[in-house]
């Protein structure tokens, strides 16, 4: 919704040829920027490269703040993140230590970030930094998945690095070790198991993506963000009645009036209220709308802060003129 909403605007724009809109359409438009922080050693590098090569945009003094910690969150780490003035989302990295069990060590890890968020209530996520920077068919040379295709067939000792360097193996020793610098032994062994199963060489990266929680972390980050997202959208619709009132402009004036503009500022607040763990009814129905409305009318009543109230509000008013559209 509030693509079109942008694109109702730009049309806008256009036609009056103002600068004013042309900039709030920008700003509305503006890809999402994240500042990755954390102490050294923690490997902010892969979770930056992770992000950048999702099209994330990787600055220092983001939108929103996404603090790499190594396995455990200490006191200086809870400390920074508190001190944010912003969206903060906590990245646990090295999931793949997280420690063995019949869960395996990726469960394990995803299971202390959902203490962390219980605990402190930051959200977090946990990941494997050397697996979730990959993304691209290229991402690991030929000579690399022609080598783990040959461990499909004569498995290397991966019992300890060392093992797996210099025990004798018809793959090269330097193989072996630009390897263990890629994927690490709980990448390369997730490698083989795909390859051993089928998987297309060219799809491996993506694959392995997946294993270390890319798509977590991506999620993760939509759902922290939702707040920076809303009050663009908030911020956008304020400045443009100021700007009606001044251009004396029919156009504007009816798209502030328009379902369009009250359905982009409710798609952005049920994003809000969702990433708080709230759930919205999507039923499409007059009797669905209305009840919902006099839900979140209710909820904004309550003991909540001025961003839950003004999304209740939102969503309030959205619920209505959908109720009206049903009725109509």
């Amino acid at each position: 919704m509030t693509r079109a909403f942008i694109g109702e605007l730009a049309t806008v724009a256009e036609t009056t040829g103002g600068s004013a809109l042309s900039g709030v359409v920008d700003r509305l438009g503006r890809p999402l920027s994240v500042e990755v922080t954390g102490r050294d050693g923690v490997g902010r590098g892969r979770v930056a490269t992770a992000l950048r090569r999702r099209g994330i945009t990787v600055t220092d003094g983001g939108d929103v703040c996404v603090l790499v910690v190594a396995e455990a969150v200490k006191p200086e780490d809870l400390a920074a993140a508190r001190a944010a003035r912003r969206p903060v989302l906590v990245v646990l990295t090295k999931a793949d230590l997280a420690g063995a069990g019949p869960v395996g060590p990726v469960a394990t890890a995803r299971r202390r970030a959902a203490a962390v968020h219980r605990t402190t209530g930051i959200p977090a996520v946990a990941v494997v930094g050397l697996l979730a920077a990959l993304q691209s068919p290229g991402d690991l040379g030929d000579d690399l998945v022609a080598a783990m295709r040959h461990f499909v067939t004569e498995p290397p000792n991966l019992s300890s690095v060392d093992a797996f360097v210099d025990d004798p193996h018809p793959v090269e020793r330097e193989v072996r070790t630009r390897l263990l610098a890629r994927l690490d032994r709980f990448g390369i062994a997730h490698a083989v198991l795909a390859l051993k199963d089928g998987c297309d060489p060219d799809r491996l990266p993506a694959h392995l993506a997946r294993v270390g929680n890319a798509d977590e972390l991506m999620g993760a980050l939509d759902a922290v963000a939702a707040p920076v997202r809303y009050r663009r959208v908030r911020a956008a619709i304020a400045e443009l009645h100021c700007l009606a009132g001044q251009l004396d402009d029919v156009a504007l004036s009816e798209l502030l009036a328009a379902d369009v503009t009250a359905m982009a500022a409710m798609t952005a607040a049920v994003d809000v209220v969702t990433a708080a763990g709230l759930s919205v009814d999507c039923g499409d129905t007059a009797t669905a709308h209305l009840d919902r409305a006099r839900r979140w009318r209710n909820y904004g009543r309550g003991p909540v802060d001025a961003l839950h109230r003004q999304c209740s509000a939102d969503i309030v008013r959205g619920s209505l003129r959908l109720r009206d559209g049903q009725r109509a």
